[in-house]
């Protein structure tokens, strides 16, 4: 069994037992802690049963998905720089995006 689920506006197909990093919201970043268990409601598409998958109308009505948190992790430094030459302008900025490394416990139809 698979579905599709939406979040942090991107789309992921997943499978039970499979491993991926989510976005981190702004608003939960000393929330998430190891081995906690969350929830997924926005899924779009279920199917490798031996029914017809089931499409949602954007979502899947009463489908979940459960997922265990295993590391909130930080990806590598990208760096931005603005140059404008014979102007004395000059901006450096850096961004790391936080993730949450999580893993599918079970599909819930």
């Amino acid at each position: 069994m698979y579905a599709i689920i939406e979040d942090g506006g991107k789309q992921h197909k997943i499978t039970t037992g499979d491993k991926l990093r989510l976005d981190r919201p702004l608003d939960q970043h000393e929330a998430i802690v190891n081995g906690k268990t969350l929830t997924l409601d926005r899924v779009l598409l279920i199917g490798g049963t031996d029914e017809p998958a089931k499409i949602g109308i954007p979502t899947v009505p009463g489908a979940t998905v459960s997922v265990e948190v295993l590391a909130s992790i930080k990806a590598k430094k990208l760096v931005v720089e603005k140059f404008s030459r014979r102007k004395r302008y000059h901006r450096r900025h850096g961004h790391r995006q936080k993730y949450v490394e999580v893993k599918v416990t079970a599909i819930n139809a």
